[in-house]
């Protein structure tokens, strides 16, 4: 119960890194702000916190939109008082397609819940952690953009998560003067449902055919990692074990990026 008192705002958390995050600092003591687009997602995420003992609020809403973000946590903070973590999940893959076929609101969608939606999640929460006298943050990008580069036709993606790393690295000496700690995991391929929901066009004009070593993720003979191995690795970002460590991207993808 090393979280116990704190609260927890994880966006995206109906479904699952976001789930697995906020069921895991539950059990581990914090109070969850369950944020998303989904109700019926995020209801069951709660009944789950709440089953196994923890206590959590549903907060339904849009992470690129500034009125919902704004409306949502003051909820969290009203009800609970404070405000100790955030981890910014909230994020789709949205169009893979060769840069002259990407439309341009294809590419403004992709920028809108990832980027956008990860400023304002720290525009409007960060104010409440300051309030605290410090927190954690954790903001969940890819090895997409900052570790490999193969993923054909994800250039929106990849520069999302590219700029979501660059935001971690500039706000760590700005938001260390306020006791606030910020840093990111980079996950690879993981066993979630995000693949469902992303549109891939003609991405064989773009991808450099180049065949890998048997077992493509070496420390898991191939297997991709789960969500837990995700949250496992949030939780201590987020706990006072990590306490000196700020501004670091931490890759979750069992070796897989250094193949590539």
């Amino acid at each position: 119960m090393q979280l116990a008192g704190r609260v927890a705002l994880v966006t995206g958390a109906g479904s699952g890194i976001g789930r697995a995050t906020a069921i895991l600092l539950a059990q581990q003591g914090a109070v969850i702000g369950a944020l998303g687009r989904s109700a019926d997602e995020l209801e069951a995420a709660g009944r789950q916190i709440e089953a196994a003992g923890g206590r959590c609020h549903v907060l339904k809403a849009d992470v690129s939109r500034q009125d919902e973000m704004v409306a949502a946590v003051e909820r969290l903070v009203g009800a609970e008082g404070r405000l100790d973590i955030v981890v910014a999940n909230a994020g789709i893959n949205g169009v893979w397609a060769p840069i002259d076929d990407l439309k341009p609101a294809e590419w403004d969608e992709t920028i809108a819940v990832n980027l956008r939606g990860t400023y304002l999640t720290l525009h409007v929460a960060v104010p409440h952690l300051k309030k605290t006298g410090g927190g954690s943050i954790v903001v969940v990008g890819s090895i997409n953009g900052t570790r490999t580069f193969t993923t054909p036709g994800a250039t929106a993606y990849s520069a999302t998560k590219a700029a979501q790393v660059a935001m971690v690295q500039q706000l760590a000496l700005e938001l260390g003067k306020a006791h606030i700690r910020i840093n990111a995991v980079c996950p690879g391929a993981i066993e979630t449902n995000i693949d469902d929901n992303t549109d891939r066009r003609y991405t064989d004009e773009t991808e450099i055919p180049v065949i890998w070593p048997e077992g493509d993720i070496p420390i898991t003979d191939g297997a991709p990692g789960t969500a837990g191995d995700v949250a496992g690795a949030i939780a201590f970002l987020v706990s006072p074990a990590s306490r000196h460590i700020t501004g670091t991207p931490l890759w979750i993808d069992g070796g897989q990026g250094l193949l590539r």
